[in-house]
């Protein structure tokens, strides 16, 4: 830390710091809090941010901070006050870091101004300013407001009230050890892989040891999201980490149970693939409807404000967030029933509890956009476009076929190639070529539902009708197949093609876009896999020998897919996605 003599002296100090290295500006006469100053000049999400007083500035807006400052100093004086005339528009522009703040965004560079709440950031200019501003500092604990910062502003109710009134402690111990948000995400999915491991020994200890370790490594899922709110440590790397983490525990413990259940005496591993399929499609179902409606222009709907009504009546906001079964309440459920009952039971609960959610949630979403006056834009129908995770056979399609007009059309078309696969798999015999034949027609239905952009008020239903298509086909031909071990490779197939549906998700999140369309291509799409698993149950009549290609065709995708997520989020630029915390 330096101490520069006037504003043109700061602007000789900055220049001659590395072009490296982030740099901040703090007026000498600052009072306020220390976690104001932190939330100012220490979050790594943003270019350039401010409180009152006090400005930072990361490396690629150190350019634009010099010319602001030079200007500044040109317009002021190089010696005068730093703070400049009562006429200015607002008292925190008033000092030499809120004038460069104004004139940085003069310039298109886009400056955070974080909300403080009850803390103190000001600066005072004369005596009677700073007594009431040291008493306002005094008059609230720093730490406190830190603590309760570091909780999510919008949780479920087990994880408000059973899980973050004392993990916010251990975010507290962790950071005071020099622990990283990453590491501890890192140590709640070794918890959740050990607590599957337990569910795979097939034994009451072995259940209810899986139970505890499950909830231990919920209360860590927790305590990194709240670690890096408390330390302000974000990072592109934990976003990622953090979100493909809770699939990954989540899908390896329900192999865990299946595994333990089969060691009993009970296969359950078609319950176990029906509940993640049922999962990843009411996910998709979430994902897409956000990104077709959150940049919609006049996006009204007497629906969503009979929600917002709702929301004002408080019993109404927890009990609409515990009937959608969130991660806390889900993994509760989880947990202690592994501990107390068997993994047929688990699983029938959480297939019910999420089949209940799932229409919720979908009868709500469906109201809002029957009833929502909407124009949707290019980037969302793009967003939409890259959830369908269309391969080259569904483009081909797509190219050649005249686009079909119909405010339902392209979900009516995505809708009836799916109920075609599904029931081509489900209903004709095993190993027919009518299947394949079912598949063909879902692959030209897939092409035409996408041949227009996807900006109809249910468009948003497309991805989730092909999520829905491929993932039952794979379990119902796997299921009705005479192949040994053919459902656990169905299960690896799709934990590997949800991994790249889901990383899909997290790079629009992010701001960049979807995977490559040379992935896209080379792993053939939601409709090539569909229509290759529908093939292989025909050719290969031999049954070990459908368990291996679908075991091949796991392996393949998730070898591909993982080296180009992993590559990507370990090189991106994409900016870190964490969900704030509840202003104090």
């Amino acid at each position: 830390m330096q101490t520069a003599a006037d504003a043109g002296d700061a602007a000789t100090l900055l220049a001659a710091v590395p072009a490296g290295r982030r740099v901040a500006l703090v007026d000498p006469r600052f009072v306020g809090h220390v976690h104001a100053l932190r939330l100012g000049l220490t979050d790594p999400r943003f270019a350039a941010a401010t409180v009152p007083g006090a400005l930072t500035a990361q490396p690629e807006a150190r350019g634009a901070l010099l010319r602001a400052l030079r200007r500044t100093t040109a317009a002021v004086g190089a010696g005068a006050p730093v703070v400049a005339p009562d006429t200015d528009p607002a008292p925190e522009d008033r000092t030499v870091p809120g004038r460069i703040a104004v004139a940085l965004e003069a310039e298109g560079t886009a400056v955070k101004r974080p909300e403080l709440g009850s803390l103190t950031a000001t600066v005072p200019t004369d005596a009677g300013a700073r007594a009431t501003a040291e008493s306002a500092r005094d008059g609230v604990d720093d730490e406190a407001v830190r603590l309760r910062s570091a909780v999510k502003a919008h949780d479920g109710f087990f994880t408000t009230f059973a899980i973050s009134p004392y993990s916010r402690y251990i975010a507290r111990w962790c950071a005071r050890r020099g622990l990283t948000p990453n590491q501890v995400t890192t140590a709640s999915l070794i918890t959740a892989l050990i607590a599957a491991g337990a569910a795979a020994t097939g034994t009451r200890g072995g259940y209810v040891a899986a139970g505890i370790l499950l909830l231990v490594s919920f209360v860590l899922d927790c305590t990194d999201g709240q670690l890096a709110r408390y330390s302000l440590q974000y990072s592109t790397m934990g976003a990622w980490l953090d979100a493909t983490f809770d699939r990954a525990k989540e899908y390896a413990y329900y192999a865990g149970l299946a595994i333990g259940a089969v060691r009993g005496g009970d296969d359950v591993w078609v319950l176990a693939l029906g509940a993640m399929v049922l999962q990843a499609c009411r996910h998709v179902v979430d994902f897409s409807f956000n990104e077709a409606n959150h940049d919609a222009v006049a996006n009204t709907s007497p629906t969503a404000a009979l929600s917002d009504k709702l929301d004002s009546v408080g019993w109404t906001v927890w009990a609409r967030r515990m009937i959608v079964l969130p991660i806390g309440e889900r993994w509760a459920m989880i947990a202690v029933l592994t501990a107390l009952t068997t993994p047929r039971i688990v699983f029938y609960a959480l297939l019910i509890g999420c089949s209940l959610a799932a229409c919720y949630t979908t009868a709500g979403r469906l109201l809002r956009s029957l009833t929502r006056r909407a124009s949707r834009t290019d980037r969302a129908a793009q967003a939409l476009a890259d959830l369908a995770d269309s391969g080259p056979l569904a483009q081909g399609v797509a190219a050649v076929a005249p686009g079909l007009r119909g405010a339902f059309t392209a979900p009516a078309v995505a809708l009836l190639g799916t109920l075609v696969m599904i029931g081509g798999a489900l209903f004709l015999p095993y190993g027919s070529w009518l299947t394949v034949a079912a598949a063909a027609v879902y692959v030209l239905l897939s092409g035409l539902a996408v041949a227009r952009p996807l900006k109809g008020a249910l468009d948003w239903l497309v991805p989730p009708f092909f999520r829905a298509g491929e993932y039952v086909t794979i379990l119902v031909l796997a299921a009705r197949s005479d192949a040994p071990h053919a459902v656990p490779a169905a299960f690896g197939l799709v934990s590997a093609v949800a991994y790249h549906h889901y990383d899909t998700v997290y790079r629009i999140r992010g701001g960049t876009g979807a995977p490559p369309q040379w992935l896209v291509r080379t792993i053939g799409g939601h409709e090539g896999r569909t229509a290759l698993v529908a093939v292989l149950a025909a050719v290969l009549t031999h049954a070990a020998g459908f368990t291996t290609a679908l075991t091949a065709l796991a392996v393949a995708v998730a070898l591909v897919v993982l080296v180009e997520s992993i590559r990507f989020w370990v090189s991106s630029s994409a900016p870190a996605v964490h969900d704030e915390g509840e202003l104090a």
